[in-house]
């Protein structure tokens, strides 16, 4: 049976929970206990599959083809356990789960409320899994006083009454606000999110602290005394030079060994080895070079839309022994106005990322034909690989009107040469996925895991050391397989396919020093320790021409 660990968060918003549980399970990895993580987010979206990349960020992909949010990405970064379905839930699916139960007469005629009916399918959520580690570690997703999250706080209000006593702790984290006019840490904030938290039935164990500033050891004293935690028990969480120093700083703060007291386990834990993250922490601090990369993108306002990508090319760095100097470019700026090679000149490397709808294409098009006809490193992503595609048909073998059904709506406007299209039908596993353009947009892409088969003679072979490949997937539209002959003969190579051999799946150019396009998210499988073999010799090819330049 596992225990459970439950983190909340209080004062405001965006403080840390997702990463200060990630860390938590890495330590108590380095402890010898096995983990697994989930969010629990009180929104009435089903999922974030259909969040604007603006409102929410970074939809994060699991194998088995939940959209999830983006801290999953955190946990899968840290633990290097693959996240699952059962690992992400949110208010509207928990609702639309019981109304389906309604509608076939699950209830047996029941009155469905809130209690016991919602907060029971979510308590059913939380133990999935419960005999298969030593400790679950869940998150509930927004501030203790939001009112939608209040089905979820009494959900593991009554998990924890549930249980054996001693089986569940609550970790709360908070900010602690400095007024430089005065030159005082408040802890009124804190004191008053715990007793809103204590108002619903639950007491902290732990205490996290927000706070730009140091912690006397006297706030600590008031915050233990007026919060009812134990002094030692009051961990302060301060600004970070990275996310990667995070759990050797929480680990210094005392952290997991808070937890471990929490849970009795203070005498018989093992002594952690954190010999992964000094090596980590070590290769952030002390890199031996600086390469400059451009990611081309429509999302480039708000950085957590291009999470994964920005933490895989950190990890790419970090294999490298380089700092990877990012500059995020509107794909945009290119639309209008022929200053490409102002604006990429100078950069080691481009990556084109995914995004969805028309907006921003002919740029990426355009950072495409830069980095093929000036021998920059480029690597095209989902949309990124569409677009090196259709400027390829374009530019090499003079399919002028080359374009996607995407930004076409299949209207019938001949204008357009769909070299990619609306991708209709698809094997996963043993049986065939049929989509029509006018189905519901959530959930029905191609989502999740699946193999891939590359030519044993390709750069993609070299790079993976190998032939048989499995990467996540979200997309619903696809380049068309009958083109393949005319790219070819112009230079560009399909490398990698579906194992039917319909599905192309990455595409390279021969003469070139690393130029790949690949429909699927290598991004979502990098970890600090183990980084993604694209990004890894993709930031290598950079290392390489920032020694041309």
């Amino acid at each position: 049976m596992a225990r459970y660990i439950f983190i909340t968060g209080g004062v405001v918003s965006s403080l840390g929970k997702g990463l200060a549980s990630a860390a938590l399970g890495a330590l108590l990895q380095a402890r010898g206990y096995s983990v697994r993580l989930r969010k629990l987010d009180p929104y009435l979206n089903v999922d974030p599959g259909t969040m604007s990349p603006f409102e929410h960020g970074e939809v994060f992909v699991t194998d088995d083809g939940a959209e999830t949010d983006l801290d999953l990405g955190h946990y899968e970064r840290f633990t290097g356990v693959a996240a699952r379905q059962t690992d992400s839930i949110s208010s509207g699916r928990v609702y639309t789960t019981v109304l389906e139960k309604e509608r076939r007469g699950d209830y047996l005629g029941k009155t469905i409320q809130v209690i016991p009916h919602v907060t029971n399918e979510i308590k059913d959520f939380i133990e999935i899994g419960d005999d298969e580690v030593d400790f679950m570690l869940c998150e509930i997703g927004g501030t203790v006083g939001d009112i939608e999250g209040l089905p979820f706080f009494e959900s593991i209000r009554q998990f924890s009454q549930d249980r054996p006593r001693g089986e569940c702790i609550f970790m709360h984290l908070t900010l602690l606000p400095y007024l430089g006019a005065s030159g005082e840490l408040k802890t009124k904030p804190t004191q008053h999110s715990v007793k809103e938290l204590r108002s619903i039935g639950i007491a902290p164990d732990i205490l996290v602290c927000r706070s730009e500033q140091d912690i006397p050891e006297k706030e600590k004293a008031k915050l233990a005394l007026f919060c009812n935690v134990r002094p030692d028990a009051v961990i302060p969480a301060y600004d970070l030079d990275t996310i990667y120093d995070a759990p050797l700083a929480y680990h210094k703060a005392g952290m997991d060994r808070a937890v471990l007291a929490a849970f009795g386990l203070s005498d018989s834990a093992p002594a952690p080895d954190l010999s992964v993250w000094e090596d980590v922490s070590d290769r952030m601090h002390n890199p031996d070079g600086e390469v400059k990369v451009a990611v081309v993108g429509k999302y480039t306002q708000l950085e957590d839309a291009y999470k994964s990508i920005s933490e895989a090319l950190t990890h790419g760095g970090m294999f490298n022994r380089v700092k990877v100097k990012l500059e995020w470019i509107d794909a945009e700026v290119f639309d209008t106005a022929d200053n490409v090679a102002e604006k990429l000149s100078g950069f080691h490397a481009i990556l084109v990322p995914g995004g969805f709808g028309e907006r921003g294409t002919e740029g990426k098009i355009k950072a495409a034909q830069y980095a093929r006809e000036n021998k920059i490193p480029y690597l095209g992503i989902c949309l990124g690989m569409q677009m090196a595609v259709i400027e390829a048909a374009r530019n090499l073998a003079k399919i002028d009107n080359a374009g996607s059904e995407e930004f076409d709506h299949e209207a019938g406007d001949k204008r357009f040469e769909p070299v990619v299209y609306h991708l209709k039908e698809w094997v996963e596993g043993n049986r065939t996925i049929e989509r029509a353009v006018n189905d519901d947009k959530g959930g029905t892409m191609r989502l999740g895991a699946y193999n891939a088969t590359l030519n044993k003679d390709s750069k993609v072979a070299e790079v993976y050391g190998g032939t048989s490949i499995s990467e996540r997937h979200r997309h619903r539209y696809e380049v068309d397989i009958k083109y393949r002959k005319q790219l070819e003969d112009c230079g560009l190579t399909f490398s990698g396919m579906s194992p039917d051999g319909k599905l192309p799946e990455i595409v390279e150019v021969a003469d070139h020093p690393w130029y790949i396009g690949v429909q699927y998210h290598p991004e979502l499988k990098s970890k600090p320790f183990e980084p993604h073999p694209l990004f890894r010799d993709f930031v290598r090819a950079a290392v390489e021409q920032s020694r041309l330049v």
